[in-house]
C-alpha cells in the first residue's frame, strides 16, 4: 500500500485565497470609512484643545495671538509677550490628521476673535471637507 502524503493541493489553496479576498473586499470599505470619521473627530478635538489654550492665552495676555505669532505661541516660550504664562499646550501639535498645518488668523471673519480651520482630506481651501472651529 502506498502512503499518502498529507498537505493541501494547489486548488485548495487557491479556493482559500479567493474566499479571503472576497471577505476582505466586503470588510475593507467599511473600515476605511471609519478611518475617515476618526480623522474628522480628531481634528475637531484638536481644534477644541487649541481653542481652550487660546482662551487661556487671552486671559493672561489680554488678547489672542496675532496671525504672525500664530499657534506656536501656545507652546514656545515667549518672554517678549507681556503676561505670557505658558506653555498653554504641553507639546507642539505638528498638524492636522492629514499632515497639513492648521490655519490660524486673528482677528477672524464675521466678528469672531480668530479663525481656526483645517482644509481636510483634500488639503485645499473651499472644499466640502473643510473643518472650522466655528462649525
Amino acid at each position: 500500500m502506498k502512503k499518502r502524503k498529507s498537505g493541501f493541493t494547489l486548488v485548495e489553496l487557491l479556493v482559500v485565497i479567493i474566499i479571503i479576498a472576497l471577505l476582505s473586499s466586503i470588510v475593507a470599505p467599511k473600515l476605511f470609512g471609519k478611518l475617515d470619521d476618526a480623522k474628522i473627530k480628531t481634528a475637531y478635538s484638536q481644534m477644541q484643545m487649541f481653542s481652550t489654550a487660546l482662551d487661556s492665552f487671552r486671559l493672561d495676555v489680554g488678547r489672542y495671538p496675532t496671525t504672525e505669532e500664530g499657534l506656536k505661541t501656545l507652546w514656545d516660550k515667549h518672554s517678549t509677550i507681556k503676561g505670557w504664562n505658558g506653555p498653554y499646550l504641553p507639546k507642539k501639535v505638528k498638524g492636522d490628521p492629514w499632515k497639513t498645518q492648521y490655519i490660524y488668523a486673528s482677528p477672524g471673519k464675521d466678528g469672531n476673535d480668530y479663525e481656526l480651520y483645517s482644509f481636510g482630506a483634500d488639503g485645499k481651501k473651499g472644499g466640502s471637507d473643510d473643518i472650522s472651529i466655528w462649525d
